[in-house]
């Protein structure tokens, strides 16, 4: 069975396009076989993963609206995984959907055409909770919740929670957390270690051993359309990011309330 995995967290600035795009890469690099999926109208997955977003003919919400079906939209990138791409006309998408019937299954239905051709598809989510946000949750099996240690991180964590239980209790009742993993960590900063280990108290069953660093060369990575790994192999981020995606295969996920 494919397994589905949203990365979402409510709040920007988390490391959530960074992670999806590099985990995708390499969980491709150990063989899986990989889709992308970036479902956020501002499309940096997709131009994280070298598309450019004026060149598209279609994408994501293309998808979501039944114009296209989902298996002629995808790409293949340079870094061993496939990609449905976005584009801001993905916004449109929110107001479009309202009057569509079964609008919260539409990306669920479109992946179910493609069981069997992938072993993981990665959903990257917009910073919102939004028609968006609930289709990537609706038609995923698993969530990974990237948290940066800062000093909001338990509060957003704990509405994020909520909204986890909501969608398992009224849309999909095989929703479960595979865990939270620290990002954007800065080993020099009290205020970092205050946090992580505030996580490690309240979440210590969901929290990923693996730390991503704050690191240069993951920063830049984007910048040249790729995921780290194909930027800089031996670089800080290169090898966190790969420390997590043996982990996310070697996890079950778990009901967190």
């Amino acid at each position: 069975m494919t397994r589905i995995l949203a990365i979402t967290n409510q709040k920007g600035g988390v490391g959530k396009t960074t992670t999806a795009i590099n985990l995708a890469a390499c969980l491709a690099h150990s063989s899986s076989r990989v889709l992308l999926v970036d479902i956020d109208p501002q499309g940096n997955a997709s131009v994280g993963s070298g598309v450019s977003l004026r060149d598209l003919a279609a994408g994501t919400y293309e998808v979501l609206l039944g114009e296209v079906p989902v298996g002629d939209a995808i790409l293949k990138t340079d870094s061993g995984y496939d990609l449905l791409p976005a584009h801001p006309d993905l916004s449109g998408a929110q107001v479009e959907m309202q009057e569509l019937e079964g609008r919260d299954y539409r990306l669920r239905e479109a992946l179910a055409t493609l069981e069997g051709r992938y072993d993981m598809v990665v959903i990257d989510c917009p910073p919102a909770l939004n028609v968006l946000t609930v289709n990537a949750l609706t038609a995923a099996r698993e969530v990974l919740i990237p948290v940066q240690c800062e000093y909001y991180a338990l509060e957003g964590l704990t509405s994020l929670m909520e909204t986890v239980d909501l969608v398992r209790q009224g849309l999909n009742p095989d929703l479960q957390v595979l865990g939270l993993v620290r990002t954007l960590f800065d080993s020099r900063n009290s205020l970092a270690h205050e946090v992580s280990e505030q996580l490690r108290e309240h979440f210590e069953d969901t929290l990923f051993r693996t730390v991503i660093p704050r690191n240069v060369r993951l920063a830049e990575a984007p910048s040249y359309g790729k995921p780290v790994i194909e930027y800089d192999r031996q670089c800080a981020g290169s090898q966190a990011y790969l420390a997590l995606a043996c982990e996310v295969l070697r996890r079950e996920p778990q009901s967190v309330t």
